[in-house]
């Protein structure tokens, strides 16, 4: 496997970007591009936060999987209301980019997207607003709830308070695509076909309350849901043993 550090310049944006990307050195026997998992990272954190804090390098190469780590700031994958476009630049910009410069599926079934905490806000977001997109997608402690987030960061006074207000300013998100719930009631009354999800995330988290309404709000739907529910905190030893599980769980072909 290959370990590459990318800088790129994002006309979104208007500025250079970074990205880490974990590729397979041998191209497929079938001309085929490799099966790829967009991998996101949580607030404070960046694009080599997977590859710092996790064994993520080696669980990729068992399962000859390549992994594109955009670095997004603490956007919480929006287009942001005082900031920059970052949900225009993830969804649109960054797959073509990655695609240009790497031999990666453009195929539905061959992609899937995943992260931890804003990070799995993002890959839901993303999976669940552009189903035509991912085959799977997967929540590790993430905030799943972001309505009921807002409402109590809202009362703070705090970085992730004033963060957030950069992002939403002081608007009500409800039934907007940054509703997650909202989102899974919308796609499932459509005939969309839905991508299969997996939800982790330990009992001792924070956001421990957010994943079990997400949970309660998932069984009223028809998707395919897959929890993972057990011991843990909001940190890099439990994200480590679950991207091994979360891997084990994608329908990579």
């Amino acid at each position: 496997m290959a370990l590459l550090e990318c800088q790129f310049g994002s006309e979104v944006l208007s500025k250079n970007m970074s990205m880490k990307v974990i590729l397979p050195q041998e191209r497929r026997s079938d001309g085929e591009g490799h099966p790829t998992l967009y991998l996101l990272h949580g607030f404070s954190d960046n694009h080599t936060a997977w590859t710092r804090c996790t064994s993520l390098e080696r669980y990729a190469e068992e399962k000859n999987l390549a992994v594109v780590m955009p670095a997004v700031d603490n956007s919480y994958y929006a287009d942001m209301r005082y900031g920059g476009s970052y949900w225009t630049f993830l969804t649109e910009e960054l797959p073509k980019t990655a695609r240009s410069m790497f031999p990666l599926s453009a195929k539905r079934e061959n992609n899937f997207v995943a992260g931890q905490s804003m990070g799995g806000f993002g890959a839901l977001k993303w999976a669940l607003n552009h189903p035509d997109c991912f085959a799977a997608a997967a929540s590790l402690s993430g905030v799943t709830d972001m309505v009921y987030h807002l409402q109590n960061v809202r009362r703070e006074n705090s970085d992730k308070s004033r963060y957030l207000s950069l992002v939403f300013g002081d608007k009500d998100i409800s039934g907007t695509i940054d509703d997650l719930l909202y989102q899974l009631r919308y796609l499932d009354g459509s005939a969309a076909e839905k991508p299969a999800l997996y939800q982790a995330c330990g009992t001792e988290d924070f956001l421990y309350e957010h994943n079990r309404r997400f949970l309660h709000a998932c069984k009223e739907t028809s998707f395919e849901l897959t929890t993972d529910f057990g011991p843990g905190d909001h940190e890099w030893q439990y994200w480590d043993q679950v991207i091994q599980r979360v891997l084990r769980w994608l329908p990579i072909k």
